[in-house]
């Protein structure tokens, strides 16, 4: 598909009152704003049943987390063996404290993905850079992916605390935002005076993804696996043209207000606009 730069491109994930993806919307069915406003022309209105995935496994290895690090890897790696396919998609994954670092390059070979969770340690410097490591997995990590072909999405295991880096909360959503990716962070509860549980749910909830207890069951954590996969490889895809469209790199609030019959929709709360 050949886009304009004037084209927004917009993917998400309806379910039902029982959780159930919603296989049969159609466009007169859905209501968009763009700013407030419905948008000037809708292009295309596709269902797109059983993508293939483009994901990214970020986990957090600074001192901060060293208590449940192994807790993390554990789920990290259940990740690999019940949601990605070979063959059909690909992984990358991404340690990081003060800095990151590519433990794994994009493949498709679960194996290669497992050892390099598996070899992941404890960073030796203090201070935790989380804006910092997702700018980079969203501009850099997902620059060649292409969101109208793949569902694409960050698996974010971390506190949520941010304490060092150049970046911070908005570069890291408008770099997830401009790629079309979304978070989906496993975190172990933390102490009230934590602000990172907040931000984790920012994260998660301006990019169409969720946020999930790290210390549940491993019934549970499978059932978070299973949602993560329904809403990545079941959802539509809406491309449209906004009214009075400006290249000014301005933040665009997106509002999608869907039938009845849908009783939630899972979608980014918006993009910025291309500067020319």
């Amino acid at each position: 598909m050949k886009l304009s730069v004037d084209e927004v491109v917009l993917t998400f994930h309806a379910s039902d009152a029982n959780g159930s993806p919603v296989r049969d919307l159609r466009s007169n069915e859905i209501r968009l704003w763009d700013n407030g406003a419905p948008p000037r022309r809708i292009v295309a209105f596709d269902s797109l049943f059983d993508r293939p995935i483009r994901a990214g496994i970020l986990i957090d290895t600074s001192d901060s987390v060293e208590h449940v690090l192994e807790s993390n890897k554990i789920i990290a790696e259940k990740s690999v063996e019940e949601l990605f396919r070979p063959k059909s998609d690909e992984v990358f994954a991404i340690n990081f404290g003060l800095a990151s670092e590519t433990a794994q390059q994009w493949t498709d070979e679960p194996k290669l993905l497992v050892q390099s969770i598996s070899n992941m340690r404890p960073g030796k410097l203090k201070g935790t850079a989380i804006f910092d490591a997702l700018f980079r997995a969203c501009f850099y990590g997902f620059d060649k992916v292409d969101p109208t072909t793949t569902a694409n999405f960050i698996l974010l295991f971390s506190d949520g605390e941010d304490n060092a880096g150049q970046a911070n909360l908005k570069d890291a959503l408008s770099a997830c935002q401009q790629r079309n990716v979304a978070i989906f962070a496993f975190c172990f509860p933390a102490n009230h005076e934590s602000t990172g549980p907040k931000t984790l749910r920012e994260l998660a909830s301006n990019t169409g993804g969720r946020v999930f207890l790290g210390d549940e069951s491993e019934e549970s954590i499978g059932n978070d696996l299973k949602t993560i996969e329904s809403e990545m490889r079941n959802q539509y895809r809406l491309v449209y043209n906004p009214a009075g469209f400006s290249h000014d790199g301005a933040f665009h609030q997106i509002e999608l207000q869907p039938p009845d019959r849908v009783r939630k929709i899972e979608v980014r709360s918006g993009y910025y606009a291309p500067f020319r």
